[in-house]
């Protein structure tokens, strides 16, 4: 069989893993500790936002500068690199570049770039469920974003406009970017302090710029890591990358899929 068959047959078995039905022995134990992480997170974020929607919301955004300040370009570049359609581009075309290129290798090199791309699979799907799912909430909830119609207002509301001036909760840059974070320091634990780094400078460009109040970033980082976590345990239900330990803990696999 040439090299080529055996990278797309591969990438078939990878595929019916991902798509097919979970197999992992400890996948209850994950999803119930999953679905405990992911009670007291809602609960807990939304006491916070609602307490930033009374009471910090509207101050916050009287402090920050008039839109269209000319110092401000150095936060409109950094904002750039939390914007999903960026962000997923990247990831996708690097996903095909890297599995395509492992078709011209063989054995070990090879499996290393299938490999990676499965990394970059995960990648690009934790940040895409998150960011659909973001989607929809922003054109139900309708929320105004910072000024819209003229006062620095908390709770100007237009539901169902799906309308980009009423766009404001949550964030999609802070779900891209704490999305791709959680992701990321599930591959790349040691990394975690400059990956989480990341996410907060991109969640800060957005007060900065006035696109968003301090609720729709923290609801962004709420959608974007709930949404990574349901991934990850996709994944690891699947064994590919990931990998359940006794106790639920997800964890990431040795030789990067667990095929136990």
């Amino acid at each position: 069989m040439s090299t080529l068959s055996q990278t797309v047959m591969l990438a078939g078995q990878s595929v019916a893993r991902l798509f097919g039905p979970p197999a992992h022995s400890r996948r209850f134990d994950a999803r119930r500790r999953l679905a405990r992480h992911w009670l007291w997170t809602v609960m807990l974020g939304g006491i916070s936002i609602i307490a930033l929607m009374a009471l910090v919301d509207a101050p916050e955004i009287r402090l920050m500068p008039p839109r269209g300040t000319a110092s401000l370009w150095p936060f409109r570049i950094m904002t750039d690199f939390g914007k999903s359609a960026y962000v997923l581009a990247a990831l996708g075309l690097g996903t095909l570049l890297v599995f395509v290129s492992s078709a011209f290798l063989r054995d070990t090199a090879r499996t290393r770039m299938i490999d990676l791309s499965r990394r970059l699979a995960f990648l690009f799907l934790a940040v895409l469920i998150p960011v659909e799912a973001g989607e929809v909430l922003k054109g139900i909830i309708g929320r105004g974003r910072p000024f819209v119609g003229g006062a620095a207002d908390a709770f100007h509301y237009s539901h169902f406009t799906w309308n980009e001036a009423y766009a404001s909760f949550p964030s999609g840059h802070a779900i891209t970017a704490f999305a791709l974070a959680f992701a990321l320091a599930s591959l790349a634990p040691k990394w975690r302090i400059a990956i989480w780094a990341y996410a907060l400078i991109i969640a800060m460009t957005r007060l900065v710029l006035l696109a968003h109040h301090p609720s729709d970033v923290l609801a962004g980082a709420l959608v974007g890591i709930l949404g990574a976590m349901a991934v990850r345990y996709w994944f690891a239900a699947r064994h590919l990358i990931f990998t359940i330990a006794p106790d639920g803990a997800i964890r990431e696999a040795r030789g990067g899929s667990a095929d136990g």
